[in-house]
């Protein structure tokens, strides 16, 4: 399943309770204002084996982030087609 974050910010219970259904077999996307989210709140996301941030809303936004796998729009096309259904929040 593919979980994809577009806002800069959620209720941290909400936001707890979307990551603790994301299993390794799933895949989270960090895009638009959803970034952000992994300058907040980086220890979130360390236990998700497959997580992307949008490389076009990092630079949009001037951020470099080491830890996190970007994707380009080909490449966000191609983690959509492996990693299905999609749920957005």
């Amino acid at each position: 399943m593919l979980y994809t974050l577009s806002k800069a910010q959620y209720d941290l219970n909400e936001l707890q309770s979307i990551l603790a259904q994301i299993t390794e077999n799933d895949a989270l996307v960090l895009w638009q204002d959803g970034v952000l989210l992994a300058v907040k709140y980086p220890q979130l996301f360390t236990p998700i084996s497959h997580i992307f941030v949008l490389a076009n809303d990092l630079e949009a936004r001037g951020l470099t982030l080491a830890n996190y796998q970007r994707l380009s729009f080909p490449d966000f096309i191609q983690v959509t087609e492996k990693f299905y259904p999609h749920i957005a929040f």
